[in-house]
């Protein structure tokens, strides 16, 4: 299996695009994808929101929805690792103010119908609020018992950082873009950050917003990407995009790849990539397609 075992699963399962859809056609999709293994369920407030200049134009949509099948199917809250993410808010957009935090989790559990949300995640750093008044809500709402663990998402390392240094309770994850076509978090530590510090990334468009399931062919750096990655797939009898998800889980950081696929078919295509072994060889040959420039 690729990369390092970790307390959320080797894949995640996204409801990004969640909302809108039937109950009973979120929770086959939601039942394929701890079927197959994929422990953590990731959502947001904000996931539903459609725009509109205000907060009311579907924001807490995909929570509500996944509280439905949850209410339908009490059984499933058992099986899964429960995240969600607060901390934006249309069109500020940023709030990660100690008053609206608190009423956010709040919100959050409501919607989804529960007294305990396993992680709860800072969606996005409010550069108007000090860290030291976000690590006190962080840890009033885990001694208080309403959350289990606090991380991160598109945190800088020397945000994330900052926050840590207010904290008592540990930080357990961070969410970054990553992928093959965003190796961002190789150059700029923050992978570095969160071995040294043992949190846990939860990589986001691991598949590179869909650059890598059906590349423009004018996209050089995915067509050379997707090349490499067939070749692999063909060797090793799976889909191209279990070679993607493995190259992300490769990383001795124990990346989390978070899958949103909405097809039950293609969550199950995704679930194989903990059965593709991607040689020393193999990870950096698809490293430099992505660079598109040998290594150094």
């Amino acid at each position: 299996m690729a990369g390092v075992s970790s307390p959320y699963g080797a894949i995640a399962y996204g409801c990004w695009r969640f909302a809108g859809t039937p109950v009973a056609e979120a929770r086959t999709k939601l039942e394929t994808a701890l079927e197959c293994g994929m422990k953590l369920i990731d959502t947001a407030d904000i996931y539903g929101y459609g725009g509109g200049g205000d907060s009311g134009s579907g924001f807490g949509d995909a929570e509500e929805l996944l509280g439905r099948v949850l209410a339908e199917a009490p059984g499933l809250r058992d099986r899964m690792t429960l995240a969600t993410k607060g901390g934006i808010l249309p069109p500020v957009p940023y709030d990660s103010s100690a008053t609206y935090l608190r009423g956010a989790a709040e919100d959050s559990m409501r919607r989804l119908g529960v007294e305990h949300i396993d992680l709860y995640q800072i969606h996005r750093p409010d550069l108007l609020a000090h860290p030291e008044s976000v690590a006190s809500v962080l840890d009033e709402l885990v001694s208080s018992g309403k959350v289990g663990a606090v991380g991160v998402s598109n945190h800088s390392v020397s945000q994330t950082a900052a926050l840590m240094a207010f904290m008592d309770t540990p930080l357990a994850t961070t969410q970054p873009e990553f992928s093959p076509l965003a190796g961002g978090p190789l150059a700029d530590g923050l992978l570095d950050h969160a071995m040294a510090h043992r949190i846990v990334p939860l990589a986001w468009s691991p598949l590179a917003g869909g650059r890598l399931g059906s590349p423009d062919p004018a996209d050089e750096r995915a067509v050379a990407v997707t090349e490499v990655c067939d070749r692999i797939a063909e060797e090793q009898s799976v889909g191209r995009t279990a070679v993607v998800l493995a190259w992300v889980m490769r990383h001795p950081a124990g990346c989390v790849p978070i899958v949103g696929s909405q097809q039950p078919e293609r969550i199950r295509d995704c679930a194989r990539a903990v059965e593709v072994v991607l040689t020393r060889d193999e990870w950096y040959e698809i490293l430099v397609a992505a660079r598109g420039e040998p290594m150094p």
